[in-house]
């Protein structure tokens, strides 16, 4: 399927009851593809649904209707030994770089977790791969016997995304992640994982409700709001006439130090 999209969403609907006994639609019939090797940005407010349409791509959370293909293969039809394999080739990094790792385990046991569970090389491969992946995400060496709490965010990001790039993926998730880090962190995360889409050929899905940072990333660009998909275009086209009266007000939101410059929004970080 090298032709076609590497992630293609149709109809997707998942809905969860609420405390009075109804039913609400966080994700209502969304139809989006990802294109292979892309940067694919899905961005609305809090509660838009962006996070349970990831979840359910992910399928860590299983969609009530539509379907989720992956590479050709819809998801849905997959064994639990099939799926297991598949996830080798989809990861995802999380908004809180701290919460996101095991505070007993170390750098090295943290990232050598895929390996492990995955029963990927030897005990000394795996302390190879380590060291590889933390020179791929800047970090040194002697990091590997350090805790989770002797890190700074940036620090724990890049063990977060060293450990979701362990396995070789195709596809890694990224939500919210860089929207918990110091602004000037931020922008270096993200200069990362341009970098990292370059070197390794890397499909992203990336999830924030900064547009900003959204646009320095990514070339295409999905709108959500209350659950549903309401505007899909590529980056310049999205920033330059958006189609969707929610797409313009999420714009005018955008706060611009001089709202004659424009390209102030492509420096990560200025929408916060």
């Amino acid at each position: 399927m090298a032709d076609g999209p590497l992630v293609s969403v149709r109809d997707v609907v998942k809905s969860f009851r609420t405390r009075d006994g109804g039913q609400f639609r966080a994700v209502d019939g969304v139809s989006v593809d990802i294109r292979r090797g892309a940067a694919f940005g899905l961005v609305g407010e809090s509660g838009s649904g962006k996070s349970t349409l990831s979840r359910c791509i992910l399928r860590l959370t299983r969609p009530d209707e539509g379907s989720i293909c992956f590479d050709g293969r819809d998801m849905g039809t997959l064994s639990g030994g099939q799926l297991r394999r598949l996830r080798s080739q989809i990861q995802v990094v999380f908004q809180d770089p701290h919460g996101s790792l095991n505070r007993r385990k170390s750098v090295a046991e943290i990232i050598a977790a895929p390996l492990a569970a995955h029963r990927a090389g030897s005990r000394s491969q795996r302390a190879q791969r380590v060291a590889e992946l933390l020179d791929l995400v800047q970090l040194p060496a002697a990091m590997t016997g350090r805790r989770p709490s002797e890190l700074s965010g940036g620090q724990a990001q890049r063990v977060a995304i060293a450990r979701a790039l362990a396995l070789s993926p195709d596809f890694v998730v990224l939500d919210e992640a860089v929207s918990a880090l110091d602004v000037s962190i931020r922008a270096q995360i993200l200069n990362l994982l341009r970098d990292l889409q370059a070197q390794l050929g890397l499909t992203y899905l990336f999830i924030s409700h900064d547009l900003g940072v959204v646009r320095y990333l990514c070339e295409e660009i999905g709108v959500m709001q209350r659950g549903r998909l309401v505007e899909v275009a590529a980056r310049d086209e999205l920033f330059s006439a958006p189609k969707h009266p929610y797409t313009q007000v999420l714009l005018d939101a955008v706060p611009v130090v001089n709202p004659r410059r424009q390209s102030a929004l492509t420096t990560p970080g200025d929408a916060t």
